[in-house]
């Protein structure tokens, strides 16, 4: 054991400070996946009882030693079942972030031919955007560039048709029995439409509705672009690992979708979320590109 210092009878090495490093960066992921939702207050109450018990145990009281050591007994399994929500999102993060999760890995080590992802026209989501757009007609496209997310497409309607304009305005219009849901779109195809989609649970801004938070929701847990037209403003957000840019103009979506599709990594062009975050970025890319 490398052995770097003493404090009295403790020695410290190189094993213990990575330990306490990665312990230390795990409590900090925990921390980020739970701030702003409920389970945050459950967890540091769970947290809390421990250190209780550490302290109670240390001082040798074994009535409370004991009730607390029952209570910490079954704290696996409560703790299983109160997070269950916290912990999927945790094993999705991870799986999604895995390097094995990508299937041209796999087709490479087992000597596969590498699949070449078939480019297609764009054209027909920005027209039906814009027509959308002009008559507040609310929309939630769902853009895959490596999967054809069946997960969700189940959840709807299959429809599997080549995308179009029409097809678009046609399944979003308010008549429509399937607008009411998402639309996955891959390989220039239109999987499913009336899909259902996660909602996110962090805080959003009060100025995004369900539709934006389905959209929050869907890019934490997959690899996605999504597109959202708003009802109420007819405004064009775009939302991506989490993290959404609001009021784009046609152009900017053009960008990030091609982007998206050739395989550009935009998700660092999706920090700024407040609305002066939001403007400030404009300004500085307006400038940069003038």
């Amino acid at each position: 054991m490398n052995l770097l210092f003493k404090i009295g009878f403790l020695e410290i090495s190189i094993v213990n400070i990575i330990d306490i490093t990665l312990v230390s960066l795990l409590l900090y992921q925990v921390y980020k996946l739970l701030r702003g939702s409920v389970a945050i207050k459950i967890f540091l109450g769970f947290l809390s009882i421990y250190l209780v018990y550490l302290m109670v145990s240390a001082f040798r009281m074994e009535l409370l030693s004991i009730i607390l050591g029952q209570f910490m007994g079954v704290g696996v399994i409560a703790a299983i079942i109160i997070f269950a929500p916290e912990i999927r999102k945790f094993l999705l993060i991870i799986g999604r972030s895995s390097i094995l999760s990508n299937e041209n890995v796999w087709q490479e080590l087992l000597f596969w031919r590498k699949r070449e992802t078939q480019a297609f026209n764009i054209n027909p989501i920005l027209e039906a955007s814009k027509s959308l757009s002009g008559t507040n007609m609310g929309a939630l496209m769902v853009i895959s560039r490596n999967s054809e997310l069946k997960f969700y497409a189940e959840s709807g309607d299959i429809i599997d048709a080549i995308i179009s304009k029409r097809l678009l305005i046609s399944i979003f219009n308010k008549y429509s029995p399937l607008h009411d849901g998402a639309v996955i779109i891959y390989n220039g195809k239109v999987k499913a439409a009336r899909c259902i989609l996660p909602v996110t649970e962090r805080d959003v801004p009060a100025q995004f509705g369900l539709r934006h938070r389905a959209a929050i929701g869907m890019s934490e847990a997959t690899d996605t672009l999504i597109l959202i037209v708003s009802e109420e403003t007819g405004q064009i957000s775009l939302a991506k690992n989490g993290k959404i840019l609001h009021n784009l103009s046609f152009q900017e979506v053009r960008e990030f979708i091609n982007d998206y599709l050739t395989g550009v990594d935009i998700d660092e062009k999706f920090e700024p979320i407040t609305i002066y975050e939001r403007n400030r970025y404009r300004g500085s890319r307006s400038a940069s590109t003038s």
